[in-house]
């Protein structure tokens, strides 16, 4: 009995102490996450918490408005863009770590409508007389709204569309008002129609990758975030198998980062 009380007073505390040392190492990291990246990122977190013990605070919406945002001090530590101009304009202007600098994923652009016979698979519904309401995301907030609206340019139906086009502020809005089928169809990022929990039925068009610039999506540590030990570990996770896994599953391409 002294020996089991002995071993108790030693193995206890010890492991007392390594619990208080494991919760003081782990960080949060405050995260601007592109809308587009919505459903992924928060998988990645929970797998990023649990490999890490860091927690991913997640704020979503359009890379335009994080831009302004983080220019005016907002409180980030990492950006994870819909572009990579943005992540490069903020390290231009000292806002952000250049040696941090990755390509999470690459974009992809479809033309979605909740309606089964809306949408064909070689987008010609977009030369119709009447093809109704078309969501696109702002060109100048949002890079998939740009690459929508290089798209339609490439077709030579954008003059003749802009009175069918409803604008919204996020590539997450632009969803929501296909979604709600207050637009007929929309030009939403691939991951938004394959996420998991979006099990509905529709037609959509993926858009041939020569008719856009390429969607490469940067991440970034911004300025806030180069003491803080979950935000260079949370841009090394980004680049693990089990976040690729993730990342694919939503229909993302990869980049070999150099």
């Amino acid at each position: 009995m002294r020996m089991l009380n002995h071993i108790c007073k030693v193995i206890i505390p010890a492991l007392i102490g390594v619990f208080a040392t494991q919760t003081a190492m782990a960080d949060t990291v405050s995260v601007a996450v592109a809308a587009n990246f919505t459903a992924p990122m928060q998988k990645i977190a929970a797998l990023f918490e649990a490999e890490t013990g860091h927690k991913a605070a997640l704020s979503f919406g359009s890379t335009g408005r994080f831009y302004a945002q983080i220019k005016n001090g907002a409180p980030f530590d990492v950006l994870l863009a819909a572009d990579d101009k943005t992540p490069a304009k903020l390290v231009e202007e000292a806002l952000a770590l250049a040696p941090t600098q990755m390509t999470y994923a690459i974009g992809k652009l479809v033309l979605y409508s909740r309606n089964p016979s809306v949408v064909d698979d070689r987008g010609h519904v977009l030369k119709q007389a009447q093809p109704g309401k078309i969501a696109i995301a702002d060109p100048k907030l949002a890079p998939y709204g740009l690459a929508a609206q290089q798209t339609l340019q490439a077709l030579g139906v954008y003059a003749q569309l802009q009175p069918n086009l409803v604008v919204g502020e996020s590539i997450g809005q632009t969803y929501q008002f296909v979604a709600t089928e207050n637009a007929l169809m929309g030009f939403v990022a691939l991951s938004q129609v394959n996420a998991a929990d979006q099990k509905q039925a529709g037609s959509s068009w993926i858009v041939p990758q020569a008719l856009y610039d390429p969607i490469r999506q940067n991440a970034v540590v911004l300025a806030r975030g180069k003491d803080n030990p979950a935000a260079s570990s949370l841009i090394k996770f980004l680049q693990t198998q089990a976040a690729h896994d993730v990342i694919r599953s939503y229909g993302y391409g990869l980049h070999t980062n150099p």
